[in-house]
């Protein structure tokens, strides 16, 4: 199961987020979000817990205890569809940028206004 976690004090990195998932069982995975300019820790990650039980436990005996100036959130990732780990955490980037995901499906959307011409002009032409 692939878990979210937001709230994390900044000086956070993946060993100390690992040994907290670790006392509730086998960790796949640790990548704490880092920002590429500052190269600190946007305050989220994501833990990967290949038994589900294991990271149900996890995410109840996790969520809502403090750690620094806020309470963490820690639940189920929402995966993306089409998209894996790569595409979530692009999901979230992309959110806290204001961003650069949203340029994108903005360009998409031109681009699908100009394939929708393009259907219309076929039907014209038929």
């Amino acid at each position: 199961m692939k878990i979210f976690v937001a709230g994390l004090p900044y000086d956070m990195d993946d060993a100390e987020l690992e040994e907290f998932f670790e006392k509730f069982g086998t960790v796949a995975s640790v990548k704490v979000a880092m920002d590429r300019e500052t190269g600190k820790s946007k305050g989220f990650g994501f833990v990967d817990m290949p038994n589900d039980e294991e990271a149900k436990e996890a995410i109840e005996g996790l969520n809502d205890i403090s750690l620094g100036k806020k309470p963490l959130v820690v639940k189920q990732a929402e995966e993306k569809p089409g998209g894996g780990s790569g595409g979530s955490g692009g999901g979230y980037k992309g959110g806290n940028r204001g961003g650069g995901h949203g340029g994108n499906r903005g360009g998409g959307g031109y681009n699908g206004g100009g394939y929708g011409n393009r259907d219309n002009r076929d039907r014209n032409r038929y």
